[in-house]
Order: structure tokens, then C-alpha cells, then sequence
């Protein structure tokens, strides 16, 4: 995000978004339901009497996030990807699979900042060279209390709010807590399991303002990130 850009000779400015060829082509919506505004509260522990319970394998789960820009002046920016191969908690699957359930968590310290190889992996939208200083930027405004506010708040955090259908159908509800905001989105995932190992992927969108987060934006919003992140993720557990 620190790059000087003159914009009709009026802006020079550190901007978020390095200059892109392209223009956006977000990935289309994944239908889901609005998500549900909860007030932060403590979990109770919850109740695995019962259940097969399956550690998250860090070096194994893949969590990508895709920050896209906008604004009259997009074409000077570039799109993000931000992933982490930090995630951390368990999964728990019941024979009862509305009682399954599952804790995750992730620094947001520890994302990684536009990867050459996940940005070439996500598409002509996201050239994969990037320079460094750019990449810096980024992260320093990544974290910067109107965002993510790694001082105060280290950590993403996901749980089951409800889960219902089968393991072969599953519908499920996670309940995501950013800084001091919580909400419950419904998010579409498939399951497979296979010996000791029980795999979960899916995708799907948020808004940042919904989490407290103000997503960057420069010369009143000619140049800025768009509300919506896309995020997709491939969580392996293995069975303790």
C-alpha cells in the first residue's frame, strides 16, 4: 500500500493498490444467506461426549482471502491475496452430525502477503510479480487499527453456530469473530473423510465494514478496496 501515484496531477500518495492491467472480475457470489449480526460473547466449552475428533494440521490447511480494488480509478490498482498456512483448532464429527462442530482460529500477523504463487493460482487478475515494498505496505496498513488491529486483536477466530444435514450434505453455520465484532455467516462446505483424515473446503464472501473493519480508500474514493472479501479454504484435521 505505499506507492506514490500521480492522479491527474492532483493525488501522490501511498496507495494500497499497485497498477493493475486488468480490470476486476471479482468471482461470482456464492449464494448464501445474509449473515447475522451476534454480540461477542464467551463460548461455552462445547460438547464432544461422543464425537470423533480430528486436530487441524497446519502445514496441511490452505486459507486464502481475495481483496479486490474499485473506485473510478481502479485501473491504477491491483487486487490482493492474502494467505496463511497457520490455522489452528479441531473438528469434531458425531454420529448425532447436528452436534458436530469445530474451533479455528489464525494470527493475522503471520498472513502472507500477495505470494507470487497464490496470486498466479487466483487468475489473469492477479499478476504474480509484486514488489516487496509494496508488499510492506500493505501489511503495515493490514494492520492498522481501522483494519485488522494486530496490536490489540492477534487473532481471527471461527466456530460452529450451528450445523445440520449429513457429513455428505452438510449445512453450516460458523460464527467469526474480527476485533470486537462477531457474526454468523452461513457457509457452504464440503466434507470428505478418509481414514484418519477428515478434509473441509469451501468458499465464500464478507464484508469488512460488517466486522468494524474501513476498508482503505484515497482522493474520496476514486481509488479504494471494495467492501466484499472473497475467501476460500481447504481445512485438514487429523483424527487424535
Amino acid at each position: 500500500m505505499r506507492q506514490l501515484t500521480r492522479v491527474g496531477g492532483l493525488i501522490g500518495l501511498s496507495l494500497l493498490l499497485a497498477a493493475c492491467p486488468r480490470p476486476v472480475r471479482p468471482p461470482p457470489p456464492t449464494p448464501t444467506e445474509p449473515s447475522v449480526p451476534t454480540q461477542p460473547q464467551t463460548p461455552t466449552a462445547p460438547d464432544t461426549r461422543g464425537a470423533t475428533v480430528y486436530d487441524v494440521s497446519p502445514q496441511s490447511s490452505q486459507l486464502a482471502i481475495y481483496v479486490f480494488r474499485g473506485g473510478k480509478f481502479s485501473k491504477l490498482g491491483h487486487n490482493h491475496v492474502m494467505t496463511s498456512q497457520n490455522l489452528s483448532g479441531r473438528v469434531w464429527v458425531h454420529p448425532d452430525f447436528a452436534r458436530s462442530g469445530f474451533e479455528l482460529s489464525f494470527p493475522v500477523a503471520q498472513l502472507v502477503i500477495d505470494d507470487a504463487e497464490a496470486r498466479r493460482a487466483a487468475g489473469s487478475d492477479f499478476p504474480p510479480e509484486i514488489p516487496q515494498s509494496d508488499k510492506d505496505g500493505t501489511r503495515k496498513n493490514m494492520l492498522k487499527p481501522e483494519v485488522l488491529d494486530g496490536e490489540h486483536y492477534p487473532e481471527v477466530k471461527l466456530r460452529s453456530a450451528k450445523v445440520g444435514g449429513t457429513l455428505e450434505a452438510p449445512q453450516v453455520r460458523a460464527h467469526i469473530t474480527i476485533k470486537e465484532t462477531s457474526r454468523d455467516v452461513e457457509v457452504p462446505v464440503k466434507i470428505e473423510a478418509a481414514g484418519a483424515k477428515l478434509t473441509a473446503s469451501g468458499e465464500f464472501d464478507v464484508l469488512q465494514t460488517e466486522f468494524g473493519m474501513k476498508p482503505f480508500s484515497v482522493a474520496l474514493g476514486a481509488l479504494e478496496v471494495q467492501d466484499k472479501l472473497h475467501i476460500k479454504f481447504r481445512v485438514v484435521a487429523e483424527k487424535k
